[in-house]
């Protein structure tokens, strides 16, 4: 079973592989982010101009069920290119995302750092790969935390299922599907006493990701005012590919 059947014209309904940890009927957020990443590819695309960045808004969570998403293009250019996309289920939207994609050229490559390898040979078996449904769709190798002891972590991931019924997952989509999963794998506080719920994804690339493996290296701070942040170096096998931030919004349950 994939995370989203397709129903034409840009509607999706979205199986049990999409659920999240705080609500098993909400969607947790890194597939639709992925799934608007899939609408943005058939949304004027043109040749040599390669996303790099991605900005999520979530108002609300997503019902696992039926949702649509909307694209639109803000600015066109030959360099660079600003799309928009809007996630909506009944008559209520639940999203809006903003991307920048920015024209391929030849530049001398620097800075980047290697990925943490080997990938661990064993999977994990901890609660967030068998306690709800985005969880056991993805396959968990931690080189360094877990989701569980609180502090930063380093974890290998790879989707096991099709994020669209009959398409075959792109490394991008592959990436942005993970990526939103930094706050859960480095905790700061007891998962079962406070909710630290994202309400944003921005992720930031330096060239695109390959493969089917991608690793966060994820850190998270906690105020003392209701408010958190996540920061994740973003790898494929070839090394570092970009970041991704997440605001967080912290609360006692």
């Amino acid at each position: 079973m994939s995370m989203y059947s397709p129903l034409g014209a840009g509607r999706y309904l979205a199986s049990e592989h999409t659920q999240g940890p705080w609500d098993t009927g909400s969607q947790h957020m890194g597939p639709m982010s992925a799934l608007i990443v899939h609408e943005l590819a058939q949304t004027a695309p043109r040749p040599g101009l390669e996303l790099s960045r991605l900005a999520v808004d979530v108002f609300g969570p997503v019902p696992v069920g039926e949702l649509s998403v909307r694209t639109d293009v803000i600015r066109d250019g030959k360099r660079v290119q600003c799309l928009s996309a809007s996630v909506w289920s009944g008559s209520r939207e639940y999203a809006r995302a903003t991307a920048w994609r920015i024209r391929e050229a030849e530049t001398p490559p620097s800075g980047a750092r290697q990925a943490p390898l080997p990938i661990p040979e064993n999977s994990s078996d901890s609660w967030l790969a068998t306690g709800f449904g985005y969880g056991r769709a993805v396959d968990w190798r931690f080189v360094s935390g877990d989701a569980f002891v609180p502090g930063p972590a380093t974890v290998w991931g790879r989707v096991r299922v099709p994020l669209v019924e009959g398409e075959e997952i792109t490394p991008l989509e592959r990436l942005v599907l993970f990526a939103d999963s930094g706050n859960g794998v480095s905790p700061t506080l007891d998962f079962a006493k406070y909710l630290f719920v994202n309400v944003d994804l921005v992720i930031s690339l330096f060239r695109p990701p390959a493969g089917e493996w991608i690793c966060l290296d994820a850190e998270t701070r906690t105020g003392p005012s209701g408010r958190g942040l996540t920061q994740t170096t973003l790898y494929d096998v070839s090394g570092e590919v970009g970041t991704a931030t997440q605001t967080l919004f912290v609360a006692p349950r």
